[in-house]
């Protein structure tokens, strides 16, 4: 796209929102949402941008579409968090974006800019859940992975909301969710080639996970068991998908936390995606198959900065403590 293509598509968002203004959707302030009649009058709101979502669907954009999933995953957020009495600006600003986006299909604007802001000032987590989104947008596979794609997206930005406002322990869930989401992105991309739309060529063949350490562990007992269920569900997409599997990839590492120094997160590093490989030989994977890397406490995605208390920062590092599994594969 041409630097004046760009401005056009902005220029023709910039219309299209000012052309939806009266069509804002706006939910009572904070401080009069205590009334039943306030809270009737919100839930009308929502009701009436669902109505709108519904009427795209129903005139012809498919629930997978990226804008229309888009502007649904931001309106179940921002009612989520509504829901759950959050004083925040974030059920207004999850809000505004959804409408946003529906303004833009409504006004017919095209292409949709696919930028997803972090509203209410959200922390950006997991920048390598954003990096493997991020790389499915422009392939041929992201016709089948637009929905999943878009919702990965919204629930990072859910989880950043929710780190701010009380930490790691809440946003942890939604950062499973978005998880769960970019590995079914990754997924639907892989198969593409039959839905209408779909380019016929295959997505770059990959799948990923992330075994997660204890702090300071290293043995197999010593995995968080919900990320080894990630391998398992991975080798189980293989068979299903009637993959070959040609090569796997581990990348072991260790959070910032160097109490015993450089050379000891090193060695901590190396000793996880050890014990990862050895896990996948007894799941039957070819020994020869296996590549094993460390990086130490090089290459963070969790920053948790400004956490104070000990035992809530290892758990904020917990995404750190990890052995990347990247398992190669080809039709």
């Amino acid at each position: 796209m041409t630097m004046h293509t760009t401005a056009l598509t902005v220029a023709a968002l910039s219309l299209a929102l000012a052309a939806g203004l009266a069509q804002a959707a706006s939910l009572a302030p904070q401080r009069e949402r205590t009334t039943d009649e306030a809270i009737h009058a919100d839930h009308a709101t929502y009701q009436a941008t669902q109505d709108r979502i519904q009427a795209l669907n129903d005139a012809g954009r498919p629930v997978r579409d990226y804008a229309l999933s888009k502007a649904q995953c931001w309106l179940d957020v921002s009612f989520h968090e509504y829901t759950r009495n959050d004083r925040s600006d974030f059920p207004q600003e999850a809000l505004d974006e959804s409408v946003k986006l529906i303004v833009a299909m409504e006004q017919g604007v095209s292409p949709i800019l696919t930028d997803t802001p972090l509203v209410n000032r959200a922390a950006r987590l997991r920048e390598d859940l954003w990096k493997r989104l991020g790389a499915i947008h422009g392939t041929p596979g992201f016709a089948c992975a637009q929905q999943a794609v878009a919702c990965g997206e919204v629930e990072l930005v859910h989880a950043g909301n929710e780190f701010n406002q009380q930490q790691w322990r809440h946003a942890k869930p939604y950062i499973q969710i978005a998880e769960d989401m970019v590995s079914d992105a990754e997924a639907m991309a892989r198969t593409c080639g039959n839905v209408e739309g779909a380019a016929s060529s295959p997505a770059p063949m990959a799948l990923t996970a992330n075994v997660l350490f204890e702090f300071d562990r290293r043995a197999l007992a010593d995995v968080r068991e919900h990320s080894l269920r990630t391998v398992d569900r991975a080798l189980a997409r293989v068979r299903e998908e009637n993959l070959t599997l040609t090569a796997v990839r581990l990348i072991g590492h260790a959070d910032r936390m160097q109490g015993q120094g450089f050379d000891y997160n090193q060695a901590l590093s190396r000793d996880r995606a050890e014990t990862v490989k050895a896990y996948l030989i007894a799941q039957g994977v070819d020994t020869s198959r296996i590549a094993y890397e460390y990086r130490g406490d090089t290459e963070q995605v969790q920053a948790c900065d400004g956490i104070r208390n000990r035992e809530a920062l290892r758990e904020c590092l917990l995404p750190n403590r990890r052995v990347e599994v990247k398992f190669e594969v080809a039709r």
